[in-house]
């Protein structure tokens, strides 16, 4: 498979390029430029079908002139010794949790596929990246954790000062490790903005084979479309209904990701969300996106220190409004009708969720008529550990979700003892003095 830019449909580049240099110059974002038809195989799979199974077998579909099935294999199965859990609550309701992982977040996923692909192109092919990365706990801890024991990669994170959670001392580069930590005079927008702006130096971008470990980059997003086979493999023998995934917005991976399993020919009837400012109803009930109006070559470049992928949303559908309104399914939720969905999960079904899950429970309520109209299954997708929003549930429920040890052990606060950083030229020193 070959990836193109959103923004030039010319540029075609391999997975490989796709993921080392993954900000495309044209100011766009890579996308699959063409979509293989495994309805055959994701039929095929069952209960007994792993994770990294199904994760390898899509990534050998998917990139199959650049590695061979051994290799994807092998990069799925040292990527994922944890999986996904789908549950069934209700007669046509079920849950998929995401938050099975080492840190408790679904960020766990994309970032340890990501990592392990890298790894092998440079171990098949030599040389060496660095993720550069503005954090504020989660993406850290993960990619920490991912880092561990590989050659060929590197990273700097980012933080607000005071704010480095979830390293040990044998990541930090100067104890040989991976990670180049530093603290940021200022808040986590003032971090993501110096990262915006080392990465419109392109010779520094050259000079240190820069890339970055969140979505912007199609090597960390691509695995998220392997939840949606995987959940359909647990559905199958139990569903024989039409099916809806519902989910949070966030920066619309989630929501990209199981279009694209859509596009692989995946069963799904559509995909429900709380709208957003960018994700909206129109004055008939049906999906919009205000901006879908401006063309891509007249709007900022894409965001490489906090990425939306929206504008992928947009390319899956090539701007066409009408397929985007009969197959994705915003729903006006106030912070009350999340407040209420939050209890009536804990009343009815024992789950302490968190306002992210709360809100896509809530959007369900609302979209109750259309799925009750094709007598459809939802699947409720739960991305993250519930105690990361403790504060919330137990103001809600009544509840404290306990926090479990790994997770707790993942976000313990670092003391770096190294002076904070208030410039990118800073920043370009330190990388200068720790990763030449």
């Amino acid at each position: 498979m070959k990836f193109r830019s959103t923004r030039n449909p010319d540029l075609h580049v391999d997975f490989e390029k796709a993921v080392l240099d993954c900000m495309p110059e044209d100011g766009g974002l890579y996308v699959p430029s063409e979509a293989a038809d495994l309805r055959r195989w994701i039929l095929y799979t069952d209960d007994d079908t792993s994770f990294s199974n199904i994760a390898g077998t899509l990534t050998s579909a998917c990139i199959n002139d650049e590695f061979s099935p051994i290799i994807c294999e092998a990069i799925a199965s040292k990527a994922f010794t944890f999986e996904p859990e789908i549950e069934q609550i209700d007669e046509r309701l079920f849950t998929l949790k995401l938050f099975n992982t080492p840190t408790g977040s679904h960020k766990d996923y994309g970032i340890s596929y990501l990592v392990n692909c890298i790894e092998t192109i440079h171990g098949l092919k030599g040389g060496s990246s660095v993720f550069l990365d503005a954090t504020y706990g989660e993406l850290g801890a993960s990619l920490a954790r991912a880092l561990r024991g590989k050659k060929h990669l590197k990273a700097v994170l980012v933080y607000p000062k005071g704010m480095v959670r979830g390293l040990s001392e044998e990541d930090y580069i100067w104890n040989g490790g991976n990670i180049l930590p530093v603290e940021f005079e200022g808040t986590e927008a003032d971090c993501c903005a110096v990262v915006r702006e080392l990465f419109k130096d392109r010779s520094l971008i050259d000079e240190f084979h820069l890339t970055v470990a969140n979505t912007a980059n199609i090597g960390r997003l691509m695995p998220q479309l392997f939840f949606y086979p995987f959940a359909f493999s647990r559905l199958k023998g139990k569903v024989y209904s039409d099916i809806y995934y519902a989910m949070q917005c966030g920066n619309y991976s989630n929501l990209v990701a199981g279009l694209y399993s859509w596009r692989l020919s995946l069963p799904v009837n559509g995909f429900i969300c709380p709208s957003t400012p960018e994700l909206t109803l129109d004055p008939y009930g049906l999906c919009v996106v205000p901006d879908d109006l401006v063309p891509f070559t007249r709007r900022g470049n894409a965001d490489p220190a906090s990425p939306s992928n929206l504008e992928r949303l947009e390319d899956i559908f090539n701007r066409n409004s009408l397929m985007l309104k009969n197959f994705v399914y915003p729903a006006h939720v106030s912070q009350k009708k999340t407040d209420n969905a939050c209890r009536e999960l804990f009343v009815n079904y024992g789950i302490l969720a968190d306002r992210a899950t709360s809100s896509v429970y809530a959007a369900i309520r609302e979209r109750r008529e259309l799925i009750d109209e094709d007598e459809a299954t939802t699947v409720l997708v739960m991305r993250d550990e519930p105690s990361f929003d403790s504060e919330y549930i137990r103001h809600t429920t009544g509840e404290l979700p306990e926090t479990p040890v790994s997770v707790r052990e993942a976000f313990i606060p670092n003391q770096l003892n190294k002076p904070a950083v208030s410039s990118g030229e800073e920043i370009i020193s330190l990388m200068k003095t720790y990763l030449k």
